[in-house]
């Protein structure tokens, strides 16, 4: 028998034998003891349970607990961060007073990422059927903040932004001399053709391809960080260094899949697409009797009045359905409008001022529908859609979690006073996407769009 102190250890229970959540009620922890005793291999040891705040915790005594000698050699070589690893840790902000450089540094390179994320974004909102992979982002985003209430987990894929922005630009640089000696091979062609200066300039240009894919190549395979575009010799001397230690073709496929898969591109995709799906069940019928009439007379003006009604009451909800959606993952959460009810009584004017922010911001995005850009320019318009909608995204999530952190209700006459702010708003609102139509170029089609909630595109 080995000698210990006298001092008992902790052992977590594992996770699959806890039958419940929460904190352990008197039964969970009689059936804990018993598990435990059931177990462990001395019947007479001194086996206890204990309470540990939301826990069940397993004391035994060290004096129980015999040794085995054993042959096999148990150690192991230290593990190798992986590259999401390392960009998760370089990710984290350093403090501004004593690490006042690293905290620039850090500054600059978030900012970088931010603006790569959006650009991202824009780009895939702009492509039709994947653009759902964006609204799906978003509504990660929303569900992230509801259930934390911190606007710094408002950016999941912020960590690997910086290098997949790193890596374009570094491309995009030494495209650059390319593009301008195919110019200058080009206008040769065109002067003289079969000449001495001709052929130089493609033979130059051929030689230049090669050379710029191969350090291209070999800067992304040292990791595409910004600075490895710009060091040619040191890439060529690390070519060498794995040639000779060998093996570097599998590390480089799992670190490759690795990077790949933190995108998580179908969760994105279907969860953008459920979204979308949900919020478009509620809007819909009220948005189609809103388009019955083109004139403010006849019986189809009487469905339109309606029909904008029912729109302003259904506005008014559909944002906080998603950001349920969000939170729990479950569709039939757009169905729970009760419990969506119940959450805007207790924290009423977070909830008008998210609502009201989310469809002010997406005014200015029917402008963009009045003369709509060619197919392959759309991302040149996405971005404004991107940078209005992600901020409503990230104050609907909040206010979410300012209703879901508390357990009473708000007084009636502030929920009221809130009710007739947030409605007229909301009319309002219904009476501006009406008028749309006539200066959309897709005329009532717009209507249905619904940029705030839906796909953020301008089509």
């Amino acid at each position: 028998m080995a000698e210990f102190d006298d001092r008992p250890y902790p052992i977590a229970l594992p996770p699959q034998r806890v039958r419940s959540s929460g904190v352990p009620t008197a039964s969970n922890l009689a059936w804990h003891e018993q598990t435990a005793i059931d177990n462990y291999p001395q019947q007479n040891s001194a086996v206890n349970v204990e309470q540990d705040g939301s826990q069940a915790v397993l004391l035994i005594d060290p004096s129980d607990i015999e040794i085995v000698e054993s042959n096999f050699d148990l150690t192991c070589p230290p593990a190798i961060p992986s590259l999401v690893n390392r960009l998760v840790e370089k990710a984290q902000c350093p403090h501004p007073i004593w690490h006042p450089i690293q905290f620039m540094g850090w500054a600059l390179s978030m900012g970088f990422g931010i603006v790569t994320l959006i650009l991202a974004l824009a780009v895939v909102a702009a492509i039709p059927i994947v653009n759902f992979i964006a609204l799906g982002y978003l509504i990660e985003v929303e569900g992230r903040v509801a259930r934390t209430g911190r606007f710094r987990d408002a950016f999941p894929l912020l960590p690997l932004a910086p290098r997949v922005g790193g890596m374009v630009l570094g491309i995009w640089i030494w495209l650059i001399p390319l593009r301008l000696l195919s110019w200058a091979a080009a206008d040769a062609r065109l002067i003289a053709p079969g000449s001495p200066a001709d052929l130089g300039w493609h033979f130059a240009l051929r030689i230049a391809m090669v050379l710029i894919t191969i350090h291209i190549c070999l800067a992304l395979g040292r990791g595409g960080r910004l600075s490895c575009f710009f060091r040619p010799f040191k890439n060529l001397f690390w070519l060498r260094r794995q040639w000779k230690a060998g093996g570097y073709w599998t590390q480089a496929e799992q670190a490759v899949w690795d990077f790949v898969n933190q995108f998580r591109r179908s969760y994105y995709f279907w969860q953008g697409f459920k979204a979308w799906a949900g919020a478009m069940l509620w809007l819909v019928i009220p948005t189609a009797l809103l388009a019955a009439a083109s004139k403010p007379n006849g019986g189809a003006a009487f469905i339109s009045i309606i029909g904008g009604i029912l729109l302003s009451i259904v506005l008014a909800w559909v944002p906080f359905l998603q950001a349920r959606f969000s939170v729990d993952g479950r569709f039939a959460a757009f169905k729970e409008l009760r419990t969506i009810r119940e959450m805007y009584r207790r924290a009423p004017m977070c909830w008008a001022l998210a609502a009201i922010v989310t469809y002010a911001l997406s005014l200015p995005l029917f402008l963009a529908t009045i003369v709509l850009p060619p197919q392959d320019a759309l991302w040149l318009v996405t971005p404004i859609f991107i940078i209005s909608i992600y901020p409503a995204r990230v104050l609907t999530g909040w206010a979410y979690h300012q209703a879901a952190k508390r357990e009473l209700r708000t007084w009636f006459s502030i929920r009221l006073a809130t009710g007739l702010v947030l409605m007229p708003v909301m009319m309002i609102y219904t009476l501006i996407l009406f008028f749309t139509q006539f200066i959309g170029s897709s005329g009532k089609l717009v209507l249905f769009q619904h940029h705030a909630l839906l796909l953020p595109r301008p089509f």
